[in-house]
């Protein structure tokens, strides 16, 4: 067994494509922090350590010098060790799940290497493709929105996901300004929304109410309470005919299991970078046990983080629902190592090295 030879890390700032604008906030570029593994033996991983609008609190400053604290606990460690130890580093840095989720990212992609075995074997290897949706960020702008929807369009998406704010006139504008401007150019589609948490009880079922008086066909509504509206979100499930999907409200299985004993939703989102790699299994093969809805969702990632959710997706082949399109907020290549990108497509080659 290999040890952990170093721990290095460095900062990456990209601009995006349109303003990310959700209930939470705005922002026009992505930070995160690339942190890499290298093992005694020579093989090396990477993950990635976002920033989110969601966790405000876990910005470059604390990714980093909760990376410098880890980079002492866990260097010259076997790496049957570190496990322990990035348990350990979750209990002391409850606030910054997404940096200890980057590091264990990394720490895996390490052991892979060392063991000769890609992620998309690991995982099961059950599809070599999958298609995500795209997200279209609460924009209040026609022009910008319709230039979104446009480009969307053009690069072959038909899942779209809307980020809606809680303030129900605006979201009534919002929504069926989106169906003006993407009915004229195709037959078929498919619309999801995402509330990240902006709703109440009430706002929730006023635009529900709309919803179904203009006819709008919405596949699910990710995240439209606070996060700990517990009692709300059973309340909502009761009566909501559109599917409950959980996404900040589930960071573990913990989580999810009073979300099922409760009777809060009907599906949970999955992210790894959330969540790290051995609780988002976890959490998978519970809500599979429960009969669940699975969703695979992303943050604002570069492809380095966003590749662990795409082989995930890929190799489990058991998400209903594909929402990791973070790439496409970006200037991007058609091809990472063994995978390959064509517009909402995702295809896993076996000629060629994995990332």
């Amino acid at each position: 067994m290999s040890y952990v030879k170093d721990i290095s890390f460095y900062e990456v700032v990209r601009p995006l494509k349109v303003s990310f604008a959700t209930s939470l906030g705005k922002r026009d570029i992505i930070s995160s922090v690339i942190v890499k593994i290298t093992l005694e033996s020579g093989h090396s991983g990477l993950g990635e350590c976002p920033t989110s609008l969601a966790l405000k609190h876990e910005g470059i400053k604390q990714i980093k010098d909760v990376l410098t604290e880890a980079s002492k606990k866990l260097t010259n460690k076997p790496i049957a060790e570190c496990q322990k130890g990035l348990k350990m580093l979750r209990k002391i840095y409850k606030k910054c799940p997404m940096t200890v989720s980057g590091l264990e990212v990394a720490l895996f992609r390490a052991r892979l290497a060392f063991e000769n075995k890609s992620e998309h074997s690991y995982w099961g290897g059950a599809l070599n493709n999958i298609e995500t949706d795209i997200t279209i960020p609460f924009i209040t702008d026609p022009k910008m929105l319709d230039r979104w929807v446009r480009y969307a369009k053009s690069v072959g998406f038909s899942i779209f996901k809307l980020k809606v704010s809680g303030n129900i006139e605006a979201d009534k504008a919002y929504i069926s300004g989106f169906y003006d401007k993407l009915k004229p150019l195709s037959d078929g589609f498919s619309v999801r929304l995402d509330g990240n948490q902006g709703f109440t009880e009430r706002s929730f079922f006023q635009l529900i109410d709309f919803i179904e008086h203009k006819g709008y066909d919405i596949e699910l509504f990710e995240q439209p309470l606070p996060k700990a509206s517990y009692k709300g979100f059973t309340e909502i499930k009761k009566y909501s005919p559109i599917p409950i999907i959980l996404d900040e409200t589930v960071f573990s299985t913990k989580d999810l299991i009073r979300a099922i004993d409760k009777d809060m939703c009907h599906g949970v989102n999955i992210k790894i970078a959330k969540s790290g790699i051995d609780e988002s299994i976890r959490i998978y093969y519970t809500a599979k046990a429960h009969g669940m809805k699975l969703m695979i969702g992303c943050m604002t990632e570069t492809i380095t983080g966003l590749s662990a959710g795409i082989y995930l997706a890929l190799g489990t082949g058991g998400f209903d629902f594909i929402d990791l399109d973070a790439i496409h907020f970006l200037r991007h290549k058609k091809q990472y190592g063994d995978i390959v990108i064509d517009g909402p497509r995702y295809t896993f080659k076996t000629n060629n090295t994995t990332i």
